[in-house]
């Protein structure tokens, strides 16, 4: 069990691992692309050399990607749904270049289908980026915080999804963020032995690949994505000692997505807690 954060690859995606280290980092998350759109910078020879070199230098043990922000399955717009597939496989090539563990990704939006119809168009257009994939690189999907009708805040959905898709190899499980769970009413702190069997009942722990460790500034089931500090949210230190118990068992790793440099204070939080 390892604990990293996300790391920025301004300059270059061989920066990270520096950055990564300077942080406290044993692993990294990164973009290989701006999140927002535009083509991908490329990946040459040298550059990737460059990258796994500082990994090892910065005992950077596992590197993890997380797709651009426009990813939507469920899109009615074939130029976004066809556009996710594209992305979302050329992502794995670029992560089986450099070493990547996973690729992980939101979903998208429903709202014009409905749930229901929008887990059958995320099938779809996963099952089209992993036809004919041959990469080292997994993916994995991630739940949301449930708001409006983003596809993933009940695991369940996302069960359907690994089932219909299980012979692609490719497709290793969900990364699971506390916060969106925590938004979504799986409850870290009065109910934690209850959450782990409905989580289990669900998906499945044996599909949790990966954690992003994000307290919550929202409420309890307020079914909003916005991440906090650890111990500084609504989840609290108590809840992350629940967590934390939880991942070691599991033996996955967590990375945080809060704000830099603050997000120094909450590596060593959770150092501090995987070490009691």
């Amino acid at each position: 069990m390892k604990i990293g954060c996300h790391v920025s690859i301004a300059g270059g995606v061989f920066n990270a691992p520096e950055r990564a280290n300077a942080l406290g980092c044993e692993i990294m998350q990164i973009f290989t692309r701006s999140p927002q759109g535009g083509p991908a910078p490329k990946l040459t020879p040298e550059i990737i050399s460059n990258f796994k070199n500082l990994n090892t230098k910065y005992k950077i043990l596992n590197t993890y990607i997380h797709t651009p922000y426009y990813i939507n399955f469920a899109s009615s717009n074939p130029r976004i749904k066809n556009g996710s597939a594209s992305v979302i496989r050329d992502e794995l090539e670029r992560g089986s270049l450099i070493g990547a563990k996973y690729v992980m990704t939101h979903l998208g939006s429903a709202k014009d289908a409905g749930i229901k119809k929008g887990v059958e168009m995320v099938i779809e257009g996963i099952g089209k980026a992993l036809n004919g994939y041959r990469g080292t690189t997994k993916l994995l999907l991630e739940n949301s915080a449930g708001s409006g009708d983003v596809i993933g805040s009940n695991l369940a959905d996302l069960a359907k999804i690994l089932k219909a898709l299980k012979p692609h190899k490719a497709l290793a499980g969900i990364c699971l963020d506390t916060q969106h769970a925590w938004a979504s009413g799986y409850d870290w702190v009065n109910n934690f032995e209850g959450t782990i069997k409905r989580i289990d009942k669900e998906i499945g722990l044996k599909n949790i690949k990966l954690i992003h460790a994000n307290d919550s500034k929202p409420a309890f089931n307020a079914r909003k994505d916005r991440h906090d500090h650890i111990g500084k949210g609504t989840i609290g230190l108590k809840g992350f000692k629940n967590i934390i118990t939880f991942v070691k068992k599991l033996d996955i790793d967590m990375l945080l997505e809060t704000e830099h440099p603050e997000v120094t204070e909450d590596i060593k939080i959770l150092k501090k807690l995987r070490g009691k």
